[in-house]
């Protein structure tokens, strides 16, 4: 289902957020990775819910297995990036930041004030205010940025 390198990724992910080192991802062991991103005051029925994902305990494996089901379900990059056409009737291959904000935060599963931070945080529009969509969609089916 991965290639290697992915489940390298993986397993680094996994790590990172195996706070105390045992082999399983704990409600605590969420708190504390989320904390360490400035996430402070996460409630424990959150937490709970995040962990209620898991058909047991999350170790390596189930961890995998939960990510391959959610990519699993996720758009190919093609229809991501047609969905974002229409909203790019000169086909530039970008839009609008603030229109982009106004969408993610008035429809659907609104973006929070922070979730929108986090998004220019890793997809600063360029000095027009331009917000280069194919990237956005390349990220979201593949996980990280194209190399140029």
């Amino acid at each position: 289902m991965f290639e290697q390198s992915q489940i390298q990724e993986y397993k680094e992910a996994f790590t990172i957020i195996d706070q105390n080192r045992d082999g399983i991802i704990s409600k605590d062991d969420l708190r504390d990775v989320l904390a360490s991103m400035g996430q402070l005051n996460v409630k424990n029925e959150e937490l709970e819910a995040m962990i209620k994902e898991a058909p047991g305990p999350i170790n390596f494996t189930v961890f995998l297995t939960m990510f391959g089901e959610k990519l699993k379900g996720a758009d190919p990059e093609d229809v991501i990036v047609a969905a974002f056409k229409v909203l790019d009737p000169e086909g530039t291959g970008t839009i609008k930041k603030q229109f982009l904000e106004e969408l993610l935060t008035t429809q659907c599963d609104r973006f929070s004030a922070e979730e929108m931070k986090n998004l220019w945080a890793a997809f600063p529009p360029d000095v027009a205010g331009n917000v280069d969509y194919k990237n956005i969609c390349y990220v979201i089916t593949h996980g990280e940025e194209k190399e140029e």
